[in-house]
C-alpha cells in the first residue's frame, strides 16, 4: 500500500504538524484530493493525495512533529479499513450531521449550551477526526483535562481555539464532573487565570515562530550586520500619494500606501545598482537578475514574509493590489510555498505602530533588509527659514560579507533621492 508522506512545502521546511485530518480512516479519497491541513514554517498549507483508494491507516495525529519524506498515513484499497467503516457506520460516524460533508471533520451544532465530560482520568486523547481544532488547543485541552469532542469552536470554519478551550474549562461546576460550555463571544477577552504552578504561563511556538527563531539566530551569528540610517523628507512623497489615490478613486483602483511607494522605490534603487541585490556563498557572491522584495508581514501565528517578485517591472497601482492580497491570505495562513520564496531584499515597516526608527536582522540568504519607521514632522531650515517637513527615517541592515559600507551608503544615497522625488520613481 503506498505511503503518504510528509512532503517538502517550502524551500526552509525540515518538517511538518499535521494540523487537520479532512478524512476519516476508511474514506475513499482520490488522487489530487485534499485530505490534510500542513502548517509548515512559513504557513498552513493543504495537502493532495497522491492516488486513488481508501485511507487505511493514520499514522501522525493532529498536532505531532514529522521530517519530512516521513510517512503520515497509509492508503490501500479498503481491505484493512472494513472493520474500522463498520464501527464508523454505527458509531462515531453517527454523530455527525447528515448533512456534513464526508471527512471534513464537522459536527451538527447550535448555539445552545452543551454538556463536556471531564474526570480526572482523563486520558488526553481527542477525536480529532471530528473536532477542527488548533495543536495548541489541543495541547490546553490535554492539560486542562477538557474533552474537545462537544467545545464549541469560534474560530474560522468552526476551528476549536485556546480560548474555546480555556472558557469550557472556565464555567466548571465546582466539585463536579461536567462542565457547561456555552458558545463565548468572539470579540470578548478570555481572562486569563494566575497558572497554580507559578506565574507565568507556558506559551507553545506555532512552527513560524520556531523556525523564525532558528533561522534569526543563525542570521545573527553567521552575517555580520552593520547598520546605516537616513533621514528622508517625504514631504513631496506623502502629496504624490495623495494625488495618485484621487486617481485611483475615480478609477476605482486600489489605493496606494506609502509602502507601496517604499517597494517600488528599493525595486528600482536596486536596478539602477545591483550592488546591495546580492546573496552571500562562501567564496563567491551570487548576484540575483530578478529583483523580488519581500514585505514582512506580522499574524497571530508568527512573522511572514510574502514576496513582491519582479517589483520593479510593477506600477505602483500593482504593486499595492497584489501586496494587500498576499498581506490578507498571510494573516489567514493561506499563502502557497511559492508566495514566500525567492526573495532578494525585504523591507520591514513598522511605522503604522508609531515606531520612528528601529533595526531589523537580514532574511538570510539575502543580504539585506530595509527597516521603516513612521514618518514624523520636524522642522527643518531652509533657505534661511524655519519649516515644518514630514521626515522618515529608515535603517538598512547589511551583511557586511558581501556588502561593503560604501556600496551600502550609495544604495542608500539612491533610495533617498528617489523618495524626495517622487516622481522618479514611477518613470
Amino acid at each position: 500500500m503506498p505511503d503518504i508522506i510528509m512532503p517538502r512545502l517550502s524551500d526552509t521546511m525540515e518538517d511538518g504538524v499535521v494540523s487537520a485530518w479532512l478524512k476519516n480512516v476508511g474514506d475513499q479519497i482520490t488522487r489530487g484530493e485534499i485530505v490534510a491541513e500542513i502548517e509548515t514554517d512559513k504557513a498552513l498549507m493543504e495537502l493532495e493525495a497522491y492516488d486513488d483508494g481508501v485511507l487505511e491507516k493514520i499514522l501522525a495525529e493532529p498536532g505531532v512533529r514529522v521530517p519530512i519524506g516521513e510517512p503520515i498515513a497509509i492508503v490501500g484499497d479498503g481491505t484493512a479499513s472494513s472493520e474500522v467503516s463498520a464501527v464508523r457506520g454505527t458509531g462515531a460516524a453517527a454523530t455527525r450531521s447528515s448533512d456534513a460533508p464526508s471527512g471534513l471533520g464537522s459536527t451538527a451544532r447550535d448555539a445552545a449550551p452543551q454538556r463536556v465530560s471531564r474526570s480526572d482520568t482523563f486520558s488526553g486523547s481527542c477525536r480529532t477526526d471530528v473536532v477542527k481544532s488548533s495543536p495548541l488547543a489541543r495541547k490546553i485541552a490535554r492539560e486542562l483535562r477538557v474533552d474537545m469532542d462537544s467545545v464549541v469552536g469560534t474560530g474560522p470554519g468552526g476551528r476549536v481555539t485556546k480560548r474555546d478551550v480555556e472558557a469550557a474549562h472556565s464555567v466548571a461546576e465546582p466539585g463536579s464532573s461536567t462542565v457547561i460550555v456555552t458558545p463565548p463571544d468572539a470579540s470578548a477577552v478570555a481572562v486569563q487565570d494566575v497558572p497554580a504552578s507559578g506565574e507565568f504561563e507556558e506559551v507553545a511556538l506555532t512552527t513560524v515562530q520556531r523556525v523564525s527563531a532558528t533561522r534569526l539566530t543563525e542570521s545573527m551569528q553567521q552575517a555580520p550586520h552593520f547598520y546605516l540610517t537616513s533621514a528622508i523628507d517625504v514631504t513631496e512623497l506623502f502629496a504624490f500619494r495623495a494625488r495618485i489615490n484621487a486617481t485611483q478613486d475615480a478609477t476605482g483602483d486600489s489605493k496606494v500606501s506609502v509602502n507601496d511607494l517604499l517597494v517600488k522605490a528599493v525595486a528600482v534603487a536596486l536596478r539602477k545598482d545591483s550592488s546591495v541585490n546580492v546573496s552571500y556563498a562562501g567564496d563567491k557572491l551570487l548576484r540575483h537578475k530578478g529583483i523580488h522584495i519581500g514585505v514582512a508581514v506580522a499574524t497571530p501565528a508568527g512573522l511572514l514574509v510574502p514576496v513582491i517578485r519582479d517589483a520593479d517591472r510593477k506600477s505602483v497601482s500593482e504593486i499595492a493590489t497584489e501586496s494587500r492580497d498576499k498581506a490578507t491570505r498571510a494573516r489567514d495562513r493561506k499563502l502557497r510555498a511559492d508566495d514566500m520564496t525567492g526573495g532578494t531584499f525585504t523591507i520591514s515597516n513598522l511605522g503604522m505602530f508609531g515606531i520612528e526608527q528601529f533595526t531589523a536582522v537580514i532574511n538570510s540568504p539575502e543580504s539585506a533588509i530595509l527597516a521603516v519607521g513612521a514618518a514624523a514632522d520636524e522642522l527643518r531650515l531652509e533657505n534661511d527659514e524655519v519649516v515644518a517637513r514630514k521626515i522618515l527615517r529608515v535603517t538598512l541592515s547589511a551583511d557586511h560579507r558581501a556588502i561593503d559600507g560604501a556600496v551600502a551608503a550609495q544604495f542608500m544615497a539612491t533610495l533617498k533621492g528617489l523618495i524626495e522625488n517622487p516622481l522618479r520613481i514611477v518613470t
